[in-house]
């Protein structure tokens, strides 16, 4: 973990002492720029630095300068140099495997796209990026200073695992925040900080326990593969929350607010409930920019499973290049959509609606455990995952 190294600690504290103590505004504002310059530069390094560069320099001219197609041009350099350096690899092997090994072209090109290596958070700057764009497109005003820009870019505490950002809400915390340095903010955020590495730990620890233990799960007893797979549940909330708590954290000691990104997501009673709670910066985005444009819930029942599957195969697919995330994706969307009709079914339907309304603790069980067997198939390969989900089921 980035936050945890020696040398974050150390930057961290050269950046903000300093940071507090520039009476400054103006100052204080371009020590940031420089501070998070040094940053993606020393985790990126030159080859990550330069895509980035030049993706935000054709994001910030279209959408400062340029027309309605322009910037529309520019999205499509954002996602194309996303698939480019995330996604051909994975695509060339599946179209290998698809059509033979026999074409000797194809495995070159493979050969090729291995040495590719994926830009720091590359995901992140293109739906930051791209939802910068169509805000625009839709009429908000653009950034018109490029310092307002690359702060928004390249945003230290929150460049390796979000929250995502939206521009409207972050240029006017750091307008504020460059202002005045607050000491509530300050002790606010550090004790974020401090509860998220706290999370962070116990996710470590339970990594170390679902390592000693996950290569003899299906020897272990009943009870003792559902304690494996509710580690595993906890490690990613652990994990994830932890990293986005610090994030949140170090922002706010800078008097910048970023949005909520978890909230008690295991005490979820629907899977649309956990997805109002989960990665709340990523889930929204989902729902803006992907959901809502294809017609989301506007056009029938059929339309709806087919955009929330669209839309979230998109979001397990940009987890990572691999069939486990799309079908992970695939399986929150078809969820979200039961979650949403179930009680349009004739007799069953209302009956279930009355059931869960009346006994809460039914609906939360059932969506935990969704969301659990939802985890095996995110850490797992997909076959794997299913048997994984069976045993937990019968007694050897």
């Amino acid at each position: 973990m980035i936050f945890s190294t020696y040398w974050f600690v150390l930057f961290a504290i050269l950046f903000f002492v300093p940071y507090w103590c520039i009476p400054s505004a103006w100052f204080r504002r371009y020590f940031l720029l420089v501070a998070c310059g040094v940053f993606h530069t020393h985790f990126a390094g030159a080859a990550g630095v330069i895509p980035i560069v030049m993706i935000g320099a054709v994001t910030y001219a279209a959408a400062r300068w340029g027309n309605q197609l322009m910037r529309q041009l520019a999205i499509v350099v954002c996602i194309l140099g996303l698939a480019f350096y995330k996604y051909t690899g994975f695509l060339l092997a599946n179209l290998e495997t698809l059509v033979g090994s026999d074409l000797t072209w194809l495995q070159g090109a493979s050969g090729f796209t291995s040495s590719i290596v994926a830009p720091l958070a590359i995901s992140f700057f293109t739906f930051e990026f791209v939802h910068y764009l169509v805000d625009v497109i839709k009429g908000k005003p653009p950034i018109r200073r490029v310092s307002d820009f690359v702060a928004f870019a390249i945003f230290f505490p929150s460049l390796v695992a979000g929250p995502i950002k939206r521009y409207e809400d972050f240029l006017p915390s750091l307008e504020y925040a460059i202002r005045r340095i607050r000491a509530s903010d300050v002790s606010v955020g550090l004790m974020q900080v401090a509860f998220g590495y706290l999370k962070k730990v116990i996710a470590d620890n339970l990594t170390l326990f679902i390592d000693q233990y996950e290569g003899r799960y299906f020897g272990e007893p009943l009870e003792m593969r559902w304690v494996i797979a509710l580690a595993i549940s906890f490690r990613i909330l652990f994990d994830f929350s932890g990293y986005s708590d610090m994030a949140i954290g170090l922002a706010r000691m800078m008097g910048i607010r970023l949005m909520a990104n978890f909230n008690w997501p295991y005490l979820a009673t629907s899977v649309q409930d956990f997805w109002r709670r989960w990665h709340i910066s990523l889930s929204t985005w989902i729902r803006d920019y992907i959901y809502i444009p294809m017609g989301g819930s506007r056009h029938g029942t059929m339309r709806r499973l087919l955009n929330a599957l669209v839309a979230f195969g998109l979001c397990g697919l940009w987890h990572g290049p691999a069939w486990n995330f799309v079908v992970w994706g695939l399986y929150h969307g078809l969820g979200l959509c039961l979650n949403a009709t179930y009680h349009k079914i004739p007799f069953l339907g209302p009956f279930l609606q009355q059931i869960f309304r009346w006994v809460p603790p039914i609906s939360w069980v059932l969506t935990m455990l969704f969301v659990l067997v939802g985890w095996l198939i995110f850490f797992y390969p997909v076959p794997l995952a299913f048997e994984m989900t069976q045993a937990l089921f019968y007694v050897d």
